[in-house]
């Protein structure tokens, strides 16, 4: 090895940059959910359920909170719905589920929780969008009303602008004042103003009626991923108070999932976002919590945060023309999944374990050293045996057709033993 190998300093780790906003509380009961600050980075989530259906909507926000969003945000659009929110609190509270509920209003959002205090109350945030408040005299006085009831129940509020239904009067006001300009920005800059203008200036005048600013959570939604990068550097520049990311109609499936994590891993890096949602149409037959599922890997992938154990695969290649591996992955993927409703009270840590499943010779031993618990199945033209590798030491072979039972079986008892009670 030359001299020279090394530079005369380490190369720097990579590490996400500290967020600088401050800091909000979303509440019900006892589960205080904190954001911003030096908080994680919370994921939040949005039913697709009929709100007037108190049974139903309470099953998936459960749903949801198991699969790990903190927050579920439910449609309050018409008078029933309003009326369900309560019986919705109290269904999950039933169940054991204080996640806190967050309601999402427009248009009448302060006819809604004026008429319906239950309903004011039982929310823990109030999701207001500036550009679906009202129009002209009406706008700042209807916002206001909300915005009063909000600090009247000491209830955290995000001000979500969104550039499909952004406040027309801002809008104009700005185009009008770029016209007279010497240099006129283009259109997109103009835009991208006006989001950061409607959300400041209508948290300014929020504070301005009464709600504490550690209350208040913004954000600027857009669907494009370059757009919501030049604007949240640019809002999180302006002001202190936390901030929701997400790309707003993100899309379906591989597309949404890319595009989510294109922009939101950026800004997370940069140190910028307190809350996330990844806003998936979700595909024929697919469940409602897979944008949970993604917002949660994005998060666990930058090292922010950690939720389930991680399973280590390789992609396959030619010594591996057997499926077996993939299965076994995939299967124990699923199994681990599975089990963290019950494992995050059972046994406090589990989700920081680190599982390989590899498909042959190769890399199998390594990677499978380097887990907590690996296996390296057996590939093209190798002995039909897996060895087992447990905390960096080869354990055990397995043989045979059962191999995928046992080696979850050997899993379920490494559980059980490191994190277990009294371990």
């Amino acid at each position: 090895m030359s001299d020279n190998t090394f530079q005369a300093s380490p190369i720097a780790l990579a590490a996400p940059l500290p967020r600088r906003s401050r800091q909000a509380r979303v509440v019900w009961r006892n589960n205080v959910v904190t954001v911003g600050g030096d908080a994680p980075v919370r994921v939040q989530s949005m039913t697709n359920t009929d709100t007037v259906d108190a049974v139903e909507t309470a099953i998936q926000v459960r749903q949801l909170a198991q699969a790990g969003s903190e927050m579920v945000r439910i449609t309050v659009n018409t008078p029933e719905a309003a009326a369900a929110v309560p019986y919705i609190r109290e269904q999950l509270d039933r169940m054991g589920e204080y996640v806190p509920l967050v309601g999402d209003f427009h248009y009448n959002g302060h006819r809604l929780l004026t008429d319906y205090p239950a309903c004011a109350e039982a929310l823990s945030k109030y999701r207001i969008n500036p550009g679906n408040v009202g129009k002209g005299e009406k706008k700042d006085k209807q916002f206001g009303q909300m915005i009063e009831i909000a600090a009247k129940y000491d209830k955290a509020v995000r001000i979500g602008v969104n550039w499909g239904s952004l406040d027309q009067e801002i809008m104009a006001e700005l185009m009008d004042a770029n016209s007279r300009r010497a240099q006129p920005w283009e259109t997109r800059q103009v835009m991208y103003e006006a989001l950061i203008t409607s959300a400041i200036t209508s948290a300014e005048l929020a504070q301005s009626i009464g709600l504490n600013p550690d209350n208040i959570i913004l954000s600027c939604k857009v669907s494009g991923v370059q757009d919501l990068i030049a604007v949240y550097r640019e809002l999180a520049r302006r002001c202190d108070y936390a901030l929701h990311l997400g790309l707003t109609e993100a899309g379906m499936g591989t597309k949404g999932t890319v595009a989510s994590t294109a922009a939101l891993a950026v800004l997370l890096q940069e140190g910028i976002g307190d809350t996330i949602r990844v806003s998936l149409t979700p595909q024929p037959g697919e469940a409602r919590t897979q944008e949970v599922v993604v917002a949660s890997e994005i998060l666990q992938s930058l090292g922010l945060r950690v939720f389930v154990p991680s399973v280590t695969a390789c992609p396959g290649c030619g010594r591996t023309t057997s499926t077996t591996f993939q299965e076994l992955a995939k299967q124990i993927d699923d199994y681990l999944r599975g089990q963290m409703p019950v494992w995050r009270m059972k046994y406090p840590g589990v989700e920081a374990m680190k599982v390989a499943v590899m498909g042959c010779i190769v890399n199998g031993p390594g990677e499978s050293k380097h887990a907590d618990i690996g296996i390296s199945l057996p590939g093209n033209g190798e002995a039909p045996a897996a060895p087992v590798f447990i905390d960096g030491e080869k354990a055990m072979t397995l043989r045979g057709e059962g191999i995928a039972q046992e080696f979850q079986g050997i899993v379920e008892s490494y559980v059980q033993r490191r994190w277990g009670t009294g371990a």
